[in-house]
């Protein structure tokens, strides 16, 4: 009888249409999230005008919303692990759907914060889960750049509200951008239908007939049967006990810590970035629909970000990669404080992009590889929460420092130190106690005797 690992069965595989169909699925799934964080930077200013808000109550609506995502993310994560991955990520898109559309149709600021409230524990719970999936179903030769390019949907997602508020918005109002949320909820069927559930939730359920099935799919040449012996009994024992505390044990405390302050650190900069970047380039001398043009190059950056640094992963490491991106990323903000020439603002802002989103979207897979498998949901999504006390902070913080008369320059320098603290944040992390996949499978020489292991 065969002994097989199933997930190191997925690591050793080669790209195929199944891996192809999860990526799908997921690029689609992330580009709603970064849709959500964009569209409310993109109406802001309209919205502003509207209902009359100062900058500290709109800084302050926007944090409400990524509280929400906050509480997403510290209960669906355990969640997940516990009952689903894919289970958890239809309830988000539902969420996200159906409460998304209900601040567009908001008649006043109140009802408004509470359907984004609602909106946003469903995006706070999608991203952690859709990153473990990803990262679990992704080939490990391949993983950085498959996990990287998966994040250009969450760039899209970015530049689809940007032009959406700079084409559309002028013409009909800054609702359309919350209109557009529904999408989701029309191809939740067809999401349930197609989208595979994680092999660790199938393992501990004791169902073979599921495994064998997708890993027939990753792999087609295994020709797996339910006879094989999956050890099951394993995964079982795995899920068993806190997931939260496991996070913490087998020397995983410090590293835990250095991770979630780097996280912390890297969403202040994103959050801060996509709600204040269009009002911050009006006093800089753009006009309202111009300063626009600098969320759509802020997401070009985003995605340069993902895939140049996915390809580097591969090649030099995650963590020099990331290392690299947030000490150059200091280096931009610190010039955009002092840049003036038009064109130098508009390579600022790309590196910005790269430096920020680009590299949070390489720490993801480095950060839920790290952690054992049957806690990963768990291990992306509390760092995950770490970043969004950061990310309710920004908004607000920003808002706070722009009231009391400090310029966008010198916001633009501030963001020189949360990039240095997530350098050194990642320099901290204790790898040699990480859980990272192998690549290689090494069967025994008789086909009937083979043994899949780590």
């Amino acid at each position: 009888m065969r002994k097989i690992v199933a997930l190191d069965v997925v690591a050793a595989s080669k790209f195929n249409r199944f891996h192809l169909l999860v990526f799908i699925w997921c690029f689609y799934a992330i580009a709603f999230d970064g849709y959500d964080i964009a569209m409310y930077g993109v109406g802001l200013p309209w919205m502003m005008k509207e209902w009359g808000l100062s900058p500290i109550q709109a800084g302050a609506v926007g944090s409400y919303s990524l509280f929400g995502m906050l509480l997403g993310a510290l209960v669906l994560g355990p969640v997940a692990d516990k009952y689903g991955r894919k289970n958890v990520i239809v309830l988000c898109m539902l969420l996200f759907s159906v409460f998304t559309l209900g601040a567009g149709m908001a008649p006043n600021l109140m009802v408004f914060g509470v359907m984004r409230f609602i909106a946003a524990i469903g995006m706070g719970g999608l991203m952690p889960n859709v990153i473990s999936l990803m990262t679990e179903y992704s080939p490990k030769k391949r993983r950085a750049i498959i996990v990287a390019s998966m994040y250009i949907g969450y760039s899209l997602g970015g530049i689809l509200a940007s032009l959406t508020g700079m084409y559309l918005i002028s013409d009909a109002n800054w609702r359309i951008l919350y209109y557009i949320g529904i999408i989701p909820l029309l191809t939740l069927p067809f999401f349930i239908k197609q989208f595979p559930e994680s092999l660790s939730y199938y393992l501990a359920r004791n169902r073979i007939g599921d495994v064998v099935r997708i890993l027939n799919q990753v792999d087609p040449a295994g020709e797996y049967k339910e006879s094989d012996d999956y050890m099951q009994k394993d995964t079982q024992e795995g899920i068993k006990g806190s997931p939260v505390r496991k996070l913490f044990n087998q020397n995983r405390a410090f590293s835990t810590a250095a991770i979630w302050t780097a996280v912390f650190c890297t969403l202040m900069m994103a959050y801060g970035l996509n709600t204040w970047l269009p009002k911050m380039m009006q006093e800089f001398g753009f006009s309202i629909s111009s300063s626009m043009s600098f969320n759509l190059i802020l997401c070009l950056g985003q995605i340069a970000g993902s895939i140049g640094g996915g390809y580097f992963a591969g090649k030099i490491g995650h963590r020099n990669v990331l290392v690299s991106l947030f000490v150059l990323g200091a280096v931009t903000f610190i010039a955009l404080s002092m840049a003036s020439n038009v064109t130098f603002v508009y390579f600022l802002v790309f590196l910005g992009g790269a430096c920020t989103v680009g590299a949070m979207n390489l720490g993801n897979p480095y950060i839920t590889e790290y952690y054992p498998r049957e806690i990963r949901a768990t291990g992306i999504g509390y760092a995950q929460a770490a970043g969004r006390v950061g990310s309710i902070l920004a908004p607000t913080l920003i808002a706070l420092i722009m009231a009391a008369g400090a310029g966008s320059k010198m916001v633009f320098g501030l963001f020189a130190i949360p990039s240095l603290i997530a350098a050194v944040g990642y320099l901290l992390v204790r790898e040699k106690y990480g859980s990272f996949d192998k690549a290689e499978v090494e069967p025994e020489p008789e086909r009937a005797r083979k043994t899949v292991s780590v």
